[in-house]
């Protein structure tokens, strides 16, 4: 449908993250793809970025919020990543038989919930009182349970055809997306500002046990999830990256509906959040719909910003995990955050050590020596937003240890300090990466997406497009000195499983190596 114009877009968009001939033609090209964009933010903070696509009668949208786990505190964590579960549950008008009768049963389940939390919690409980209160609590949650209708939501969805309804957290954002046909767009606006709206905390309890299987099949039952876990907490000593975006168990265990009220108040204010729409639309049709329902959400001051900024790593940590599990290896080096210049060097080095079968670590690591079976690098771990990890890992093959395979990596790590890239891998680089990007923009969503996390990053979308400058401006000397300054020896952090199929000792993991592991 309308071929002619999805071509001319295409051609646009391959125009704009093409290397640039001269700086006139790329502002040109820019100039074009603003012509068919729109930054609108209402009266409450809330933006709105809409990017004409007339390719089909549909739209995409994600909405972005600037919180995640790093917003989080000790006794809260996994608060973040439980509220997006609860934007699912519906609102006041969907999800519910009676939402009236529904709101006061829920607020007798918390009153009776924070009673039992508080008995329970208290240095020398009563257990009979406990029990009695814990009973109380089951009751008001299965009257609140009475008046739930499972799963409405996401049913009003698929009923108006809307296809891929999905959400994530991170340790920066938290994200909400789907598409619909390009008549349903007063239906998007209805549904999304309701339930940012009125949030309902619906089958909170129940919820929140999920969110615990989630850790225990993720986290607790995988021997990776284990050691990724020691890891980041060992890499970070002061920053909230080091917290678990699905959260600690005991705090999934302890936090409060309570808890996620206030947290909900006070990172969902509109000013805190944006939202793209790309597709089949008309931005002078679109904004008063926008302005009459996500306008409705009330105005609330930002949340404060971050203040615990991690300290300059000053000596080598290492962890090493006994698990009958096959061996892995992991070491990272603390490195600035993704707005930072030098990000594209980080790009040009992960695509340089491990990026496709020419790849430095696959043809060392993989192909040469057979020393793994599969090897890879990246940045932005945990998370991007503030200053992160670079690692690069590796999976031994039958018969290699952690030690081989660590010594050929860091022979390669090491090469980019002493010797210059290759003008032939820096091409390599930045070909792909600016395709891999323009692959990445061509579904609504996938822009969509892109367009929300530099919005959200950098204050202004158009930072997505001004990154391939930035890509096509890595030198070899820029890998050299970025090389030296991030992978020294006090920098690092590693992290291994040393495969031990031996007894157990009692209470844990039997030792390896005359010890445990630790910093």
């Amino acid at each position: 449908m309308q071929r002619t114009l999805a071509a001319a877009l295409l051609v646009a968009l391959a125009a704009v993250l093409a290397p640039a001939a001269a700086p006139a033609a790329h502002a040109q090209d820019l100039a074009s793809f603003e012509a068919k964009t729109t930054l609108h933010t209402l009266d409450n903070g809330w933006t709105f970025i809409l990017v004409e696509r007339p390719v089909a009668p549909v739209f995409s949208f994600a909405t972005y919020v600037d919180v995640g786990s790093a917003q989080e505190v000790p006794g809260i964590t996994g608060l973040a990543h439980m509220f997006e579960h609860m934007a699912f549950k519906g609102t006041p008008n969907i999800g519910t038989t009676d939402y009236e009768a529904e709101k006061k049963a829920i607020e007798t389940m918390e009153a009776a919930y924070l009673a039992w939390q508080e008995a329970r919690m208290e240095l020398e409980p009563d257990e009979a009182r406990v029990a009695e209160l814990w009973a109380a609590f089951e009751a008001a949650q299965a009257e609140a349970e009475t008046f739930v209708v499972p799963n409405e939501f996401g049913e009003v969805i698929d009923r108006e055809g809307g296809t891929g309804l999905n959400a994530f957290t991170s340790a920066d954002f938290t994200g909400y997306f789907y598409s619909l046909p390009a008549n349903k767009t007063e239906l998007f606006a209805f549904l999304e500002s309701e339930r940012f709206l009125h949030p309902v905390f619906r089958q909170f309890y129940k919820e929140r046990d999920v969110v615990q299987e989630e850790r225990r099949l993720r986290t607790e039952s995988q021997p990776i999830g284990r050691l990724v876990e020691q890891f980041i907490a060992t890499a970070f000593v002061a920053h909230p990256y080091r917290q678990p975006t699905v959260g600690y168990m005991s705090d999934l265990q302890s936090f409060t509906l309570t808890d996620a009220r206030e947290f909900y108040e006070r990172y969902y204010a509109p000013s805190n959040m944006v939202t793209v729409v790309v597709g089949d639309l008309d931005p002078e049709t679109l904004i008063p719909v926008l302005e009459r329902y996500f306008g409705r959400v009330e105005a609330r001051p930002d949340p404060p910003p971050l203040r615990t900024v991690e300290p300059p790593q000053i000596a080598e940590k290492v962890i090493r995990m006994p698990d009958p599990s096959q061996p892995l290896y992991v070491e990272g080096y603390p490195k600035p955050g993704a707005t930072h210049p030098d990000q594209a060097v980080y790009d040009a080095i992960d695509d340089i050590l491990s990026n496709g079968r020419t790849s430095r670590l696959y043809k060392r690591l993989v192909e040469e020596d057979k020393l793994a079976v599969f090897s890879a690098s990246f940045s932005g771990f945990p998370g991007s937003k503030y200053k992160n990890l670079w690692l690069a890992y590796a999976v031994p093959t039958r018969g290699t240890t952690n030690e081989q395979v660590q010594a050929a990596m860091r022979e390669e790590i090491e090469r980019l300090k002493t010797e210059p890239v290759t003008d032939e891998e820096l091409v390599r680089f930045k070909t792909r990466a600016k395709a891999d990007l323009l692959r990445g923009l061509r579904s609504n969503q996938g822009l969509a997406n892109q367009l929300a996390t530099y919005h959200l990053l950098f204050g202004d979308w158009r930072e997505l497009f001004r990154s391939i400058e930035r890509l096509d401006a890595v030198t070899p000397a820029d890998v050299q000195r970025v090389a030296r300054q991030t992978f020294t020896d006090t920098n690092r952090t590693v992290a291994m499983i040393v495969t031990d199929a031996g007894p157990k000792a009692e209470g844990g993991d039997a030792p390896a190596d005359g010890g445990s592991g630790g910093r």
